[in-house]
């Protein structure tokens, strides 16, 4: 996580494990904790939109991934779904540590050619959900320290 975090230093990476019990859908809860949560550890011009989260149930053995609206050019649902299958087996056989490995491992990997790209197309990804006016009003928010909660993330969940 940390060479992570050297290496995209505009984003973060959060794991949560623990069995989650009652909670009808992983997706939602991803959702949800990555827009609500207050991370400690990260200077306060980082978002929670430029987040990416990983949660882990062993009980059910269910993961899944989410990531802030921020990540919407770089990343799509199949590369978080690649990313999990990466993961997958290691999680089976309760290796939690390696599949997380795995996982970000290949999430650095598409995220390197994602860049790569952007800089030969940067017009292909530029953020096109917002009108230009809220756009300028994001980047101030962020600028200014303010952590709103995420209106969309993408997602992807893998079961056995």
């Amino acid at each position: 996580m940390e060479r992570f975090g050297r290496r995209f230093p505009q984003v973060f990476v959060a794991i949560y494990t623990g069995a989650l019990g009652e909670v009808a859908n992983l997706r939602q809860f991803g959702v949800w904790l990555l827009n609500r949560s207050a991370f400690e550890d990260l200077p306060a011009d980082k978002p929670n939109e430029a987040g990416i989260l990983i949660t882990i149930d062993p009980e059910s053995k269910a993961a899944g991934v989410v990531f802030g609206y921020l990540l919407d050019p770089f990343l799509e649902e199949a590369d978080t779904f690649e990313c999990l299958c990466r993961a997958h087996a290691y999680w089976l056989e309760e290796r939690y540590a390696d599949g997380i490995v795995r996982a970000l491992a290949h999430l650095e990997l598409i995220l390197c050619k994602r860049s790569r790209q952007a800089k030969r197309d940067p017009e292909h990804f530029q953020r096109k959900v917002l009108p230009a006016a809220m756009m300028g009003d994001l980047v101030k928010r962020i600028r200014a320290g303010h952590r709103s909660p995420a209106p969309e993330v993408e997602t992807t969940e893998v079961q056995p």
